[in-house]
């Protein structure tokens, strides 16, 4: 069937090259990057930072301003919590009850509809019992998005219209009433938007302050007060009315405009002469009660954020968006300030996810260039065929572009994870055509074949080389592609963040797979058959090269195009070289020059400060080094196998000690040979561990740190401390506008916008104590709109040239230099925008870290946006790390917790200063003890009270003013001088059913008391979090059990006592890869089982499917010791000139993260290839030459090893050298790629051996069946 497909293809041509332009048409129109210039008609594919990760989740938001949290549990969160426990789906339930809201997270199983969970909360939302919920609270469902919904932030600000400058002139009540009534309706609208929330400035609403003396003096209540403002804002419609045959609608207009309106409103009549609001009460124009506010680097701010619909392109909503901005400019409102400048109010963004997502697709698109770029170099060098190198790399970009049409059809979007698919793909997508391309030239080379290079007998040729590999090729494919299987089962955030890397892989090797049968024999046939005859025609084309090369580089500055004329000038001399092949080698040196030049121009491996010929040095040297080493291989590859056949039992060794060191690295030295220990234990060695060499191993080789994934790198902070619970709204604003002014001066913070408790959204549930500052670094270079590093003027000196004629040397002092101060110049330099100590992220988090110690302030772990709003929907704790208490009250868990967080702190692996409580009780309380034998005395029942003190203290709302598109509330309270203490609240007077008025006192107590901050609950049962982060370096799992063991330790010792029936629980990240761990230990199994299974379909013999199968085994303990060296502080420790290796290949610790894990389930299907390419013509040369003595054997092993080494090598370099680039990469994205590639570039490295290993294993089977059957016939 597959040779049916190949033949088809070759002599259908027409069909295939129409094919083929399909296909590069369709994929340059759905390709996700911002490819400028195309005349095709553009259909992106939809793309975003990282999958949407986060749980499967509804928000119900429930609002009942001025109760305590404690009247939010009891009367709103558990009665709503055991109502919505039975929906189907429900995995749990989650909520957070804090003041005046109450939030409830469901979190439905993985397989449930999105938008059917939401019709089934409604549902049961609409059908609760009468008396479920106090009378007029209504709880609402929250927006249709996820945890990563919150893609846009921005301020309101005073702008000079024309330059842009910063103006102000605006007073917070007037932004926030832009921004409630004008520019989030407008957002609102734009496609993909779900909500638009506001948050900062004033909420504008008419206060009434009664004067208590006034009332009694006019015998007035409040209640009487209350009906007066209720009853003086309203209109009517009163039908219509014909005047003249004319109809005329009747309105009778009621509502409140202005604040002379309300105080004209009469209350009582006493003697004749009207009582009037004003007689009794201030009215004015005020700022509603705030939970939550905005500041922008040190001055209060209004702002707003913009959340994606669920399921939408976030890069597309964003763009939607700011269309409707730009709409909006032309109507926004504008006023001349007495200075005579103009303030228009403007939209600042300040957090914008489309410069996140364009740095990391551009991180990706850079990497898939320079993984292409040396694939064609490592090509070009190692088959030293210009043409067979072309047709081999065309594969690749018309691979890619296939995965990206098949990736539209399936809706899979583009994001870092998915992206990586196609990019660890690279080295192997080019198997194939390696395979096929380089035995369709051994079958030239024939002296049988000598000249057929057209016609029919071409064809055949072709057909016959391809089809002779094609099998064995196409099941190594094949192995690599069901080795993906297991990741499509993984699940939860795993599942969301890989499945979409092992679509995109299998798509790739797909693709590769269908274009190498189809496309790749025509191409060979073209390139190697067309050949000019006309000797005057070839003159004029390569004087044609030389010329049209020189004009391009003359007009675009180009320098690449200079290897045109090179090509042309060798063209037109290679008639005098002796030696044919002369030609080809200096054409070959000419495009591995260019390529590598231009490569080392956009790689930059060691960075643009090193320079360009430092550059060069070590991208060359790299190149050099791995194929030195495969070279080496090749040529001296019949004398190394001849001396394995002939030392076999010394040579397995080596395999042997490779896997076991790799066992031992991964699981430590303790696990693997702890059954050694229990050994020299039973026979009175006790302490056998404790010896010095047993020790010193077991701390050398303590096994590989686990955790559940490495942060993908944000260009932003979250830093999140929180104040003490009993902080009050005045000390809130002191600290975040000290926390902004310190994190602004430092020179790499670029904008820090600083949030107080939440915004209007059910997607925040914080506190007014908790904090949170969005702070957006610089890149370490200027960079376009597409994440694209960008070049600028300088000359000979290394200076940058400036706009104003100047120059600045960064060597001669660091400055801040604007990108739109810089000369942009496609030959200059990229410019640094880092101070020369700060080297990563890390050091600028530091500086965060340093300036954020404020009295009074918490410290916080390290975050990014993304990352703390996942966690925090996901677990309830502001930190991936964290213990969950549960008890049976509150005042338990505050103790246990306590106890918790001083124990914690003695933990080895855990920075004390992080380790925090989170206080569930502790807020200030002053509570109002109703006398009921008194209220009794006086006619006054409970209801009458309550509404009294609510009204006089915390403030009713009665009405709401219609003033055009704007509405405001209006409220009615005490004034606050009369309300701010016990003594004062003792004071409000109160009607009583004789009509006499009586102080508050006199029916009830007022004192001090300490209640609950923020009550939280899973499932209905109360529980408090600890969070604490880990030391620098250490693994997550490792952290979380170390602290485990010393917690059990303490209790079991007596240390610490827990109060009764209160228990605690990990969670956070270390929930979440302890499930995923649970869940790769069967998939992992089964990926081997299906690769295995695979090899015997192939082999049809069990002995040779585990001989073949043996590289996995080689590959994974290379996987592992590479990780190791990459934790050694030795290893690439090496300084040439100013350039460290470490820094070069980013060596750190790398822990088992499952983006590792996923790293190998990719080695697992690579890693059979050079062993089924090797074994398969090893079998079909013992049926061919059926050799009976061990030397004939041997013969034919090292014969069919001789006739497979170089694809198999070439295969393996190619792999191996395409993934430099994501080994150096450090834009955006890096961080998880990185994990994956470690592995597979440490296996396949390892794995090289399998070119030995698998012949010595077939001689030894075979000999072994020879001695059988000689014994059987003696």
């Amino acid at each position: 069937m597959l040779n049916k497909i190949i033949r088809y293809f070759l002599d259908n041509k027409v069909i295939t090259i129409l094919f083929l332009l399909a296909v590069i048409m369709w994929g340059i129109s759905t390709a996700p990057f911002n490819w400028k210039g195309s005349i095709l008609p553009r259909d992106p594919i939809p793309v975003d930072a990282i999958p949407d990760i986060g749980d499967n989740q509804q928000i119900i938001a429930t609002e009942w301003m001025g109760r305590s949290p404690k009247d939010i549990q009891e009367q709103i969160t558990y009665p709503l919590t055991t109502s919505l426990l039975g929906i189907p789906g429900v995995k749990t339930i989650r909520s957070t009850s804090m003041f005046g809201m109450s939030f409830i997270y469901i979190i439905f199983d993985e397989d449930i509809e999105f938008y059917w969970s939401r019709s089934r909360i409604l549902e049961k939302l609409n059908s609760l019992p009468s008396g479920t919920l106090p009378d007029g609270v209504q709880p609402s469902l929250g927006p249709d998005a996820t945890s990563l919904g919150q893609i846009f932030w921005y301020t309101l600000e005073g702008r000079n219209p024309e330059t842009g400058a910063p103006t102000g002139g605006w007073d917070h009540d007037e932004l926030r009433s832009i921004q409630d009534f004008q520019v989030r309706y407008a957002l609102s609208s734009a496609g993909g938007v779900s909500e638009v929330a506001s948050i900062g400035g004033f909420v504008k609403e008419y206060q009434v302050e009664i004067n208590p003396d006034a009332m009694r003096a006019f015998n007035v209540t409040i209640m009487d007060v209350m009906n007066a403002v209720q009853k003086s804002n309203i209109d009517i419609g009163a039908e219509t009315i014909e005047i003249n045959q004319v109809e005329y609608l009747v309105r009778g207009l009621g509502y409140i405009k202005n604040v002379t309106d309300l105080e004209e409103a009469v209350v009582t009549v006493r003697n004749g002469v009207p009582v009037k609001i004003k007689d009794i009460a201030f009215v004015n124009l005020g700022p509603a009660t705030r939970r939550g506010g905005l500041d922008k680097e040190g001055v209060e701010a209004v702002g707003g954020v913009v959340v994606a619909r669920y399921g939408s392109n976030p890069l597309q909503v964003i763009d939607n968006v700011k269309d409707k901005i730009r709409e909006l400019e032309t109507g926004m409102p504008q006023k001349t300030l007495p200075d005579g400048t103009v303030s228009k109010v403007t939209v600042i963004p300040f957090y914008d996810r489309s410069g996140l997502i364009q740095e990391t697709i551009g991180t990706l698109e850079s990497d898939l260039t320079h993984e292409i770029l040396i694939s064609i170099i490592v090509i070009i060098i190692i088959i030293v065929n210009l043409r067979a190198s072309v047709v081999i790399s065309a594969l690749l970009p018309i691979a890619v572009l296939a995965t990206f049409i098949i990736m539209r059809l399936l809706k899979i979007d583009a994001n870092i994870v998915a992206l990586s698919g196609i990019a660890i793909a690279v080295g192997v997508m080019v198997d194939i055509g390696v395979v096929f391309v380089e035995n369709t030239i051994q079958h030239m080379e024939k002296p049988d074949n000598k000249g057929i290079t057209k016609g029919k007998d071409f064809i055949n040729l072709i057909y016959r080389a391809v089809s002779e590999v094609s099998t064995p090729t196409i099941v190594a494919m094949l192995t690599t592609i069901i080795s993906f299987i297991p990741v499509f089962f993984l699940e939860a955030q795993e599942g969301k963040l890989f499945k979409p890397l092992a679509y995109t892989k299998t798509i790739t090797l797909i693709s590769a797979l269908v274009l190498s049968m189809t496309i790749v024999p025509t191409l060979t046939y073209y390139f190697f058959s067309v050949k000019l005859s006309s000797k005057t025609v070839r003159r004029y084309l390569n004087i044609a090269l030389v010329a049209g090369g020189m004009l391009i580089f003359v007009f675009t500055g180009v320098a690449i195009a200079l290897i045109l004329p090179l090509f042309g000038i060798s063209n037109l001399y290679a008639h005098k070289w002796k030696n044919k092949k002369t030609a080809s080698y200096i054409t070959a040196g000419i495009a591995i020059a260019g390529a590598v030049a231009f490569l080392t121009s956009e790689w930059l491996p060691v960075g643009p400060q090193a320079g360009f010929i430092a550059n060069l040095l070590v991208v060359s040297v790299c190149i050099a080094l791995i194929l030195g080493f495969f070279t080496f291989l090749i040529s001296r590859y019949e004398q190394i196998i001849r001396w394995c056949l002939a030392n076999r039992w010394k040579f397995m060794l080596l395999p042997v000690f490779t896997v076991v060191f790799g066992v031992t690295i991964w699981l430590g030295f303790d696990t693997t040979f702890g059954f050694m220990a229990k050994g020299f234990e039973a026979t009175g060695w006790k302490n056998f561990r404790q010896t010095t060499a047993w020790s010193t191993i077991s701390k050398k080789f303590p096994g590989i740190g686990k955790e559940f994934m490495p942060s993908l790198n944000e260009g932003s902070f979250l830093l999140m401390p929180t104040s003490m619970p009993h902080t009050g709204i005045e000390q809130n604003l002191k600290f975040i506008e000290a926390l902004d002014k310190r994190i602004k001066n430092i020179p790499e913070i670029e904008t820090t916008v600083g949030k107080w408790g939440r915004v209007n959204s059910a997607l925040d549930p914080a506190p007014a104590q908790m904090f949170e500052n969005v702070i957006n670094y610089r890149p370490e270079y200027i960079l376009d709109e597409d994440g694209h590093r960008v070049r600028f003027k300088v000359n000979r000196k290394g200076e940058y040239l400036l706009k104003n004629g100047s120059y600045y040397h960064p060597k001669n002092g660091f400055r801040l230099v604007p990108a739109d101060s810089l000369v942009v110049d496609k030959r200059g330099d990229y410019y640094r925008q880092w101070r020369p100590e700060i080297k990563s992220e890390n050091d600028i988090w530091q500086e965060i870290v340093n300036v954020s110690h404020l009295p009074g302030l918490t410290s916080a772990p390290k975050l990014q946006p993304i990352e703390a709003r996942l966690v925090m929907l996901s677990t309830g704790m502001r930190a991936p790390m964290g213990v969950k208490v549960s008890g049976p009250d509150l005042e338990s868990i505050e103790a246990g917790g306590k106890i918790i967080e001083s124990a914690l702190k003695d933990v080895p692996s855990i920075l004390p200063s992080t380790v925090f409580y989170d206080r569930a009780v502790g807020a200030p309380y002053i509570e109002i003890k109703l006398n009921r034998q008194n209220l009794a005395r006086y006619g006054i029942t409970i209801a009458d009270l309550q509404d009294i003190i609510s009204s006089a203290v915390g403030g009713m709302p009665l009405s709401t003013t219609v003033e055009g598109r704007e509405r405001f509330p209006v409220r009615l309270r005490y004034p606050r001088e009369l309300r701010g203490n016990p003594e004062e609240l003792g004071k409000l007077i109160i009607p009583t059913a004789t009509g006499a008025q009586i102080p508050l006192s006199e029916v009830a107590d007022i004192g001090y008391t300490r209640g609950a901050q923020m009550i939280q609950s899973e499932n209905t049962f109360l529980l408090g979090y600890v969070i604490f982060d880990k030391v620098a370096d250490k693994a997550e799992v490792d952290v979380v059990m170390q602290a485990d063991k010393i917690l059990k330790e303490k209790i079991s010792t007596g240390e610490i006592q827990l109060p009764k029936g209160v228990s605690y629980q990990f969670a956070g990240n270390y929930e979440q890869q302890q499930r995923a761990s649970a869940r790769l230990l069967l998939l992992i199994p089964l990926c081997l089982v299906l690769i295995l299974v695979i090899l015997y379909f192939q082999f049809k013999s069990v002995t040779a499917s585990f001989i073949h199968f043996s590289g996995v085994f080689v590959a994974f303990a290379g996987g592992f010791i590479l990780l190791w060296l990459y934790g050694e502080p030795w290893f690439m420790n090496i300084t040439i000139g100013n350039l460290n290796l470490q820094d070069l290949f980013q060596i750190h610790p790398i822990n088992l993260s499952i983006a590792v894990w996923v790293g190998f389930i990719a080695l697992f299907g690579i890693s059979t290839s050079d062993g089924v390419l090797m074994g398969s013509f090893i079998h079909d040369t013992f049926l061919e030459r059926n050799p009976q003595t061990v030397e004939d054997i041997r013969e034919a092993v090292v014969y069919a090893g001789l006739r497979r080494v170089r694809p198999a090598s070439m295969t393996t370099a190619v792999t191996l050298i395409a993934l430099l680039p994501i080994l150096t990469s450090t834009g955006r994205g890096s961080d998880i790629m990185i994990p994956m590639a470690i592995p597979t570039f440490g296996g396949m490295l390892i794995q090289s051996m399998t070119i030995f290993v698998v012949p010595v294993l077939q001689s030894m089977w075979r000999e072994n069946v020879i001695k059988k059957e000689k014994k059987l016939n003696e």
